[in-house]
Parts: structure tokens; C-alpha cells; sequence
């Protein structure tokens, strides 16, 4: 049996590949998995079954420095984003068999328009059903609060579009005063969707502590802002109960949290010139107020001077003709009064009179009658004087003051008196 060596068998493997693969090839795929390492790109790429979403082809592509140092810049020039994971492409890639480190793709160029289209339609996709969901316009239907001085910052702590925010909002030239506080989060790579809306639950807890939201970026890589084009990022400030102003810095098109926020500033800078200006507008309208105000009551005090003029110059004449109208009214009340107290003294006199006699006769009878009553009770108790039944011969036995009723009331050696008309016998009983 004729046997060749490993090497042998690649290099004919090699020499298949070079002969049925010999052009280049565009390929669209997604990006799994990408890494830079000296200067050269590796990727994963996958594609995915549309209706299930799951991975139906798997390959590993690489990037030679050479080509990578001229695809990469001219990629995130023309998109405005970066090569990550989770992004569609357009490659063209031909196939290299090495008899040593296997087979691979190599791509020689990535069509950056392909990738363009691709997140047009993925941006038309979270915008449709934002607007299907009806929270498109819901943060932008929020009034900024006229005194808007409580600021919750979402930013990078060492961003400089940080700093110049701070800067602006502190050194106003009005002296106006603001309370900003940051809540840290990252503005670019893959974190920043998660780490923004982790930021805004910690804001949403301490809701009333707020006024308006503030989401700024500045200074970071104008190719890195994928992250603020993803629906739950955009949903959660479409909902959120705060108004929310944007200074992302960038000059390209809006991205989707531009659309979504209350309103859209292109700098952290501007978005602090746009809270000063509000409450510069603020205090100009109560300027205007305050003035019109100051001019409504000079005139009405104008008016009513005028009023107390005219007032004053018909005074004298009106009060005396009141004066006069009230003493004829009480002349005639006085004279009312007389004449019922007249006539209440000549009824109150005929009633006294007639009481006089009532009584005078009342009193006559009463005493004729008690005097009859006097003359049978002396009678009766002329009747009832013990010294009359004395005088017809009876006799009153008494023991110990009292009258002796029954002979059981004393006993042997009891003194008894007995009271006769003439005088008194003492006994002892026996």
C-alpha cells in the first residue's frame, strides 16, 4: 500500500482548493466574533435561519494587516460605526489552504454601503415599531419645567463633553444656580445600551429628586454609535417620565435615541446653553410680568385717584341730604316712640287699678274665711282641754311623764302619779 505524509496530503487539499476556488467571492454574512492581534482582523461569521434565528453556517475569516490598515478606516468612515459583533457585511473574501495552519477565508474588502443599508433598514424597523407601540413622540409630549435647575447627568465621569458641560452650566454668566448630578454610565462599545438603561432605573428610582435628564457623550469615536440605536434603549426613553435632552456630539444623522428624547442637542455644551436659556427665558418672562403688573396698577391707581376725586366733590352734598333724610326719619321715629309709650302707661294704669280692686276684695274674703277657721279650731280644741275632763271628775294616771294606757306598762314598786282636777296622789304599785 503506497502511503504519503500529512503534508503531502494538505498540499493536495491546497491544490483542490486553488483549482475549484480560484476568484474571489462577495458574501453576505454576520459578524459572531471579531478580535485584532497584531495588526491583522480575525472574524467568525455566521448566518442564521430567518425564521427560527438560528446558525445554519459558520466560517472563520482573517484580515491581513495590509488590507485591514486600508478597509477598516474607509468602513467606519462611510458608516460612521465600527466592525462588531452582531453587524451585517458584505465581504469579499477567496479561499486560502495553508499545509500548516489549515483552511480560511481571506477577505480583501468589506463593502461598507451593504452595512449602510442594512442598519437603514434595521433603523426604519425600531422606528416603525416605536411608532406602532405609540411611544415615538411620548418623552417630546413632556413640558420642560420652567425652573429646570435639578439636572440627572448620564455620562462617562472622564469624558471630556463631561467637563464642558459642568463648566457651561456652573460658570453662566447670569449667576443662575444648578444641581447636577452624574450618573455614571458607557458611552461607547458594546455596554452602552445596558449601562445607560441601568442609569436611567437609578434616575427613575429617585424621580422626584429630578427635573430633566441630560444624556451626553462628547468626545468619544464619532464611529462607535451603534449602542444608541437599539430599540430597548430607545423605548426606555421614549417611556421614561422625565424630559430627557440628548448631546451625543456627533454630526451625522440623528441616531434613534436623538429621535426619541425630549429634545436634541449636538454638544454637551449646547444642551447646557439650552437649560440656561430656559430659565434666562424663564426669568424674562417674569421680568415682563413683573412690568406689566407695575403698569396695570399705576394706571388702575390713576383710575381709582380720579374716582376718589369725583367721589370727594359730591360728598359734602350727598351727606347732608342723608343727614337730612335720617333726622326726618327719626323725628317721626321719635314720635312713634311717644305715642305707644303713652299708651302703654294709660293700659298699664288700667290694669294696675283694676288689680287694686281685685285684690282688695280678694283679700277681704280670705281673711273673713281664715278668721271662721281660727273660731272652730279654738272651739275644738276648747273641747279637747284635759282640765275640762278634770273638772267633770275624771282623773289622768301617769308613769314617767307618760299616760298609763294599760295596767301591763308597770310593774311592782313603779311610782305612778295621777292628776286630779284639784291636784295630784303619788302611789307605788304592789
Amino acid at each position: 500500500m503506497k502511503t504519503i505524509t500529512l503534508y503531502e496530503l494538505n498540499n493536495l487539499v491546497r491544490q483542490t482548493i486553488e483549482i475549484g476556488l480560484p476568484r474571489s467571492y462577495w458574501v453576505e454574512a454576520e459578524i459572531s466574533e471579531l478580535r485584532e492581534n497584531g495588526g491583522h482582523c480575525y472574524l467568525e461569521l455566521i448566518e442564521k435561519d430567518k425564521r427560527y434565528n438560528t446558525p445554519i453556517a459558520k466560517a472563520s475569516a482573517r484580515c491581513w494587516r495590509q488590507t485591514w490598515g486600508m478597509v477598516k478606516p474607509y468602513f467606519e468612515h462611510t458608516t460612521g460605526q465600527q466592525l462588531r459583533a452582531g453587524m451585517k457585511v458584505l465581504i469579499e473574501v477567496h479561499a486560502q489552504f495553508h499545509e500548516a495552519y489549515g483552511f480560511s477565508w481571506i477577505i480583501s474588502d468589506i463593502d461598507p454601503n451593504y452595512t449602510l443599508g442594512d442598519m437603514a433598514r434595521r433603523r426604519q424597523e425600531i422606528i416603525k415599531r416605536l411608532k406602532e407601540e405609540g411611544v415615538f413622540d411620548l418623552n417630546k409630549q413632556l413640558d420642560l419645567p420652567l425652573f429646570a435647575q435639578r439636572i440627572a447627568v448620564i455620562s462617562s465621569k472622564t469624558a471630556a463633553g463631561y467637563g464642558d458641560f459642568a463648566n457651561q452650566l456652573y460658570g453662566n454668566s447670569y449667576g443662575y444656580y444648578f444641581e447636577a448630578e452624574l450618573f455614571t454610565a458607557t458611552m461607547q462599545g458594546e455596554d452602552v445600551e445596558r449601562s445607560i438603561i441601568k442609569a436611567l432605573n437609578a434616575i427613575n428610582d429617585r424621580c422626584d429628586d429630578f427635573d430633566c435628564v441630560v444624556i451626553i457623550r462628547g468626545g468619544g469615536a464619532t464611529s462607535d454609535m451603534s449602542g444608541f440605536d437599539a430599540l430597548e434603549l430607545a423605548e426606555n426613553v421614549a417611556n421614561f417620565p422625565l424630559p430627557i435632552i440628548t448631546g451625543i456630539g456627533h454630526d451625522r444623522d440623528e441616531c434613534i435615541l436623538d429621535m426619541v428624547s425630549h429634545t436634541r442637542v449636538k454638544t454637551p455644551t449646547a444642551a447646557a446653553a439650552l437649560l440656561i436659556d430656559n430659565l434666562h427665558a424663564v426669568e424674562r418672562r417674569i421680568d415682563d410680568a413683573r412690568q406689566r403688573i407695575a403698569n396695570l396698577t399705576s394706571r388702575k391707581m390713576e383710575v381709582e385717584k380720579l374716582r376718589i376725586g369725583r367721589l370727594a366733590e359730591r360728598i359734602p352734598a350727598l351727606f347732608a341730604t342723608v343727614r337730612d333724610r335720617h333726622e326726618a326719619r327719626l323725628d317721626i321715629l321719635r314720635e312713634r316712640l311717644f305715642r305707644l309709650a303713652e299708651m302703654r302707661l294709660s293700659n298699664c294704669g288700667n290694669i294696675v287699678g283694676q288689680l287694686e280692686n281685685k285684690i282688695s276684695s280678694t283679700v277681704e274674703h280670705v281673711l273673713m274665711v281664715e278668721r271662721h277657721r281660727l273660731e272652730l279650731l279654738e272651739g275644738r280644741t276648747k273641747n279637747l282641754d284635759p282640765q275640762l275632763l278634770l273638772r267633770r271628775g275624771y282623773s289622768i294616771t301617769l308613769v314617767g311623764g307618760k299616760a298609763l294606757r294599760d295596767p301591763k306598762q308597770v310593774k311592782a314598786g313603779d311610782k305612778i302619779e295621777t292628776r286630779l282636777e284639784k291636784g295630784t296622789i303619788t302611789s307605788v304599785v304592789n
